[in-house]
This record gives C-alpha cells, structure tokens and sequence, in this order.
C-alpha cells in the first residue's frame, strides 16, 4: 500500500517514529537502529510496510530498503511476529544481524530483548534454510579482489554472499558490489559493510 514515507519528522519515542506528510501524520513502528538516524523537525525517509491483522493495521517503517528486507525475512519464520522482528533487529546493525544468521550466531540474536534461544535457532534454520535453496552464487569465473589472481577462502566468499541476499540483493547485485573488494585480507563484517556502501551508492 505504501512504499515509502517522504517529510518531516513530527514525533519520536521509542519504537516509534512519526512523518508529517502534507499535515497528516504516519505513526510508523520502527527500531533503534532506524530512530537513531532521525531528528524531529527534520526530513526523513522511511520504507514501509503495512501489517494488518484483525483487530489492527500498523505501519512499519525503516530509515534503509535493507532493513525493511530483513524485517519481512524475520516475520516470515514461524512463531516470529513484527514485535519479536524490531527487538532483534533494534539489538545491532542489518549488516551484522545478517552475519550472525548466516555464521549461526545464536548469542547475537538472544541479546534482544524477549528473544529465547528457541526462537534464535528459528531464526537461523529457516532464513539459512532460504538460501540453501538457491541464494548463493558461485565464485566460478568471477574476478574479485584488486590486481591480479588472488585465492579467496570460499566459505568468506560465500558468507558474504548470503549475508547480502538475506538483505534481499540478487545474485548479479552481489556479484558487482562484491568486485574490487580484498576478500583475502578484510574481515567478513568489512567485506559486507563496504558492499552495502557500494550498492546504496549505485
């Protein structure tokens, strides 16, 4: 129903963010992560989704298109609804909660609030379940790093590569961003970080 919200921002608490758009307030649900890129009385942009249910229609919203994937990756695994979905997603960045379900950080995701080790593992099997079938490209005839041939350890190769589709990106996305990147030497985090900067600047 709505893509995005475009205009000031009228109202802050926690969990909630209100945009004026042309004198009619959207009272968008929303996390940490999201709410600490906002300032009331300034512009602000949020990718939305409407949740509706039978006694309820909220309105999500997420300062990036990234964290609005994720959000929906989360509601779609079993016994997660969008109260469990902020928590964790309020608990650190959209790049590293990606990391920790592709390494099976179950830790990272028990650290929101109201978030057992059930749910963690839930999370982990299902999403990881996803891209099992069919998410990940292959490092076959591809060229990655700087200058000349550099052997790339294939499960960085290819946890980067989940992490990104997690967040929603196509293979031949993943692909172009993740070219120019040392693999060999950069940490997993530093190779999905600067990939997210490469796509959200394309």
């Amino acid at each position: 129903m709505f893509y995005y919200l475009n205009g000031t921002v009228a109202h802050i608490e926690p969990y909630l963010a209100v945009i004026d758009c042309g004198g009619v307030g959207y009272a968008c649900r929303t996390t940490s992560y999201t709410l600490s890129l906002l300032k009331k009385g300034e512009k602000g942009k949020l990718f939305t989704c409407l949740n509706v249910r039978e006694d309820a229609m909220e309105l999500y919203g997420f300062a990036t298109a990234e964290e609005l994937r994720l959000f929906q990756q989360l509601t779609s695994v079993s016994g997660v609804g969008p109260k469990a979905a902020l928590s964790i997603l309020s608990s650190t960045t959209p790049a590293n909660l990606a990391l920790s379900i592709i390494t099976g950080d179950e830790k990272a995701l028990t650290c929101a609030p109201g978030v057992g080790k059930k749910i963690a593992q839930r999370v982990i099997l299902e999403l990881k379940d996803k891209l099992a079938k069919g998410q990940t490209i292959s490092a076959a005839g591809e060229s990655y790093g700087g200058t000349g041939v550099t052997v790339i350890p294939e499960n960085k190769l290819s946890e980067a590569t989940a992490a990104l589709a997690v967040l929603g990106y196509s293979q031949g996305e993943i692909s172009q961003a993740l070219k120019g990147i040392d693999l060999d030497g950069l940490p997993l985090e530093q190779i999905i970080k600067q990939a997210l900067k490469k796509m959200v600047k394309g």
